[in-house]
């Protein structure tokens, strides 16, 4: 299926989730997840509207960069390697994945601007997915006041691969809630406002529960 054909028939779920949580529609960023598709089918979620596209390798940014520059805003949602960080880091508006004070050195080392990025944050507790503890995230953040060139925009999770919707649901609630304890503080370097959650098979609960930012791949792009 062409990309705004599948456009279509995400913007109707997404229209479903804002109304079942009494949410506007212009709170939630769509991010089209181009890593594992063409420069040619990127450009076209561009040409269906899409205005933010996210890549997970610095090595398909890059490539991607090359023909696209930046008509897209560029989202990096992989875990980052710290060599990796000056390669990409003026080209994308967002990074999803800051896990570790070695990541926000690099970036406040190679940023010539203040970057958005988005503490990741393991809620699941699963062993395969990379981010903080929950418990060790309001400290990481906290700790994080005199890096001037890392603006903590906000949070991010993965949810387990699963179809229990109340599994789900309680993931994503736990990261609304140190979210909100987090805006709570009222911290210059750390507004907080975003919370990146919600993917092809759960972004209409990730809507409900509070999501600004969904990362939709497959069904959005294809694979």
């Amino acid at each position: 299926m062409k990309v705004v054909d599948n456009l279509k028939n995400i913007e109707e779920k997404i229209n479903i989730a804002c109304e079942n949580s009494g949410r506007d529609r212009e709170a939630i960023k769509l991010i089209a997840v181009t890593k594992y598709v063409s420069v040619e089918r990127a450009n076209e979620a561009l040409e269906a509207g899409i205005l933010d596209l996210g890549e997970n390798r610095d090595e398909g940014l890059l490539n991607k960069y090359e023909v696209l520059k930046d008509k897209p805003n560029w989202h990096y949602i992989g875990s980052m390697q710290t060599r990796k960080v000056k390669n990409v880091i003026d080209k994308i508006s967002y990074i999803h994945s800051l896990d570790r004070i070695s990541l926000a050195e690099e970036i406040q080392k190679r940023a010539n601007e203040p970057i958005n990025c988005l503490v990741q944050v393991n809620v699941s507790g699963e062993e395969s997915k990379h981010g903080l503890n929950p418990e060790a995230t309001m400290d990481f953040i906290k700790g994080l006041s005199d890096f001037d060139k890392v603006n903590i925009a906000g949070l991010m999770t993965m949810a387990p691969l699963t179809d229990d919707e109340q599994v789900l649901r309680e993931c994503f609630r736990k990261l609304k809630g140190i979210q909100v304890e987090i805006q709570n503080l009222e911290l210059k370097h750390a507004p907080c406002t975003e919370l990146s959650m919600g993917m092809s098979n759960d972004f209409m609960i990730a809507i409900e529960e509070g999501a600004t930012m969904i990362r939709i791949g497959t069904a959005l792009v294809g694979e």
